[in-house]
């Protein structure tokens, strides 16, 4: 009984905070809606990440990067990250690997090239956080001052690296908290809606989350079940009937949002670009968010995304500890 309930408390733990993500190896179907979306290198596809994995360069139906478009790309990611002035000594963010929030914080950072490092929480005893009252990630520290809270902490680093940024205005601001109140609601009831799907999840989140190795294998099996059975609370309480309309009536409503832009901040990334791509990020490669860039418009404008953000900003792909 211990060992169940253990299990479901890891499973609660990362559906409160999180969706997970794909391996490596996996790749979406080419089908009508569907993009294959190529780094500023044109020898490699991105990964959720910010990992890349090489590939040999290849084209989709109406979606190229050609060589010339993806040196410009990638040197005006170079010039945006030079103009920042925030520069702070050590941007530490506290995290599980699949948790959409912690993502879309990571989608930030990557897309302003504020180098970080990052601390896996262990879901089960968060001895990595124990140092603080918030018990709950993400949590950053910059230069040790601890801010929470996903949209807090990029409320904050904004001001710092665009004082004059404007955070009340009106669209950005609207699509921002959709993000928090609506979107990501509907990410666990798809990414754990069939006992495969739940599986598929776990393999990732276990295999990447910092778990011992007993707590790997009672959470693989245990988490996978539990989530099933919790995926379909998790619809009642939101008024999902149907998981994967809920999931690409969410893609075209964005989709349509942007009004025939690029981007919802014109030809630039806004702040609700990025979250909106932060919380999509963990899932792209997994059944449901390969579903939903098949069936679907959104791939074009995640592909965008993609090239705008970049790499990942990561300073080391080894965990920080204190």
């Amino acid at each position: 009984m211990r060992g169940v309930n253990r299990t479901i408390f890891i499973g609660r733990a990362l559906s409160s905070n999180s969706t997970a993500v794909a391996t490596l190896h996996r790749q979406p179907r080419v089908a009508p809606y569907a993009t294959t979306c190529l780094s500023p290198n044109p020898r490699k596809i991105f990964h959720p990440l910010g990992l890349s994995s090489p590939f040999v360069s290849r084209s989709v139906t109406g979606f190229t990067y050609t060589s010339s478009a993806a040196t410009s790309l990638a040197q005006d990611h170079h010039a945006k990250g030079s103009e920042v002035g925030f520069k702070p000594k050590q941007v530490v963010l506290f995290q599980y690997e699949a948790c959409p929030f912690c993502n879309k914080v990571k989608a930030f950072l990557d897309y302003y090239d504020v180098p970080y490092k990052i601390v896996e929480v262990n879901p089960i005893n968060k001895k990595e956080i124990k140092w603080s009252e918030y018990k709950k990630v993400p949590i950053v520290t910059v230069d040790g001052e601890q801010m929470v809270d996903s949209s807090d902490i990029i409320d904050k680093l904004i001001k710092r690296i665009r004082p004059d940024y404007d955070l009340n205005a009106d669209e950005e601001k609207k699509w921002r908290e959709w993000v928090d109140n609506h979107l990501v609601h509907i990410l666990s009831p798809n990414i754990y809606r069939t006992v495969p799907e739940a599986l598929e999840s776990f393999e990732y989140i276990t295999t990447h989350g910092n778990f011992t190795l007993s707590e790997r294998l009672v959470a693989k099996y245990g988490g996978a079940a539990a989530m099933y059975f919790v995926s379909k609370k998790l619809r009642k309480k939101h008024n999902i009937s149907d998981e994967r309309a809920a999931l690409y009536g969410a893609a075209e409503q964005w989709v349509d949002a942007l009004k025939g832009r690029k981007f919802l901040g014109g030809s630039d990334p806004n702040l609700a670009d990025l979250a909106v791509f932060g919380v999509l990020r963990p899932i792209r490669h997994l059944k449901s968010g390969r579903d939903m860039v098949e069936h679907t418009r959104i791939g074009k404008w995640f592909c965008d995304m993609e090239g705008a953000i970049g790499p990942s900003s990561r300073a080391s792909e080894h965990s920080y500890n204190e």
